[in-house]
């Protein structure tokens, strides 16, 4: 006999930002999971999404930091293989809840919506290898709008799961490295 998961959505304290269970169905033979139904998240309230113009995924080994990335455009993200510690800020200029920060366990069957401006940002904690998806609904481009903040700003409190050694390349790219801090992105504005 089976086991069915049903999907679920659940928000967070950031506007916009959705946390959410795929339906899966699990037999002998494996499972099955719905990455993306459209039906099922307009019936959750979920606003229109897509068409995705563009889709990556990227292997990352354990321990490495991608982010934190708050380009112009939507992105629906998860992980396909592994798991990862996923950290969310908001950094829309006016937002209700700028400068909130949210962090999820993520594991296969779990993938987030994150609105335009929300920077975007894990932490591959899987032993080997973790693929992480993510739908763009714009092509990415060099120089699009967007920011990008230091994911180790302590002022954002993400307490990363796995130590971070700012020498090791395969821990955190230099880009990442030298983003600006929070209070330096509100400076700016």
């Amino acid at each position: 006999m089976g086991e069915i998961v049903d999907f679920d959505v659940r928000p967070t304290v950031i506007d916009g930002l959705l946390v959410m269970t795929l339906k899966q169905v699990t037999d002998e033979r494996g499972t099955v999971r719905e990455f993306y139904r459209g039906s099922a998240l307009r019936a959750a309230g979920v606003p229109e999404l897509g068409p995705w113009a563009q889709i990556n995924v990227t292997a990352t080994v354990q321990g490495g930091i991608r982010g934190l990335h708050a380009e112009s455009m939507t992105k629906l993200v998860g992980v396909v293989h592994g798991s990862a510690f996923g950290a969310y800020v908001d950094l829309r200029p006016g937002s209700s809840t700028h400068g909130e920060v949210v962090t999820v366990s993520l594991e296969v069957g779990t993938q987030v919506l994150v609105p335009r401006g929300v920077a975007n940002g894990f932490q591959a904690t899987a032993p080997g290898v973790t693929q992480y998806l993510y739908c763009f609904d714009e092509e990415w481009a060099p120089g699009m709008a967007g920011l990008a903040c230091n994911p180790l700003d302590p002022a954002l409190g993400i307490q990363w799961p796995i130590p971070i050694d700012v020498q090791d390349r395969a821990q955190i790219s230099e880009k990442d490295l030298s983003a600006p801090r929070f209070a330096d992105l509100e400076g700016a504005s």
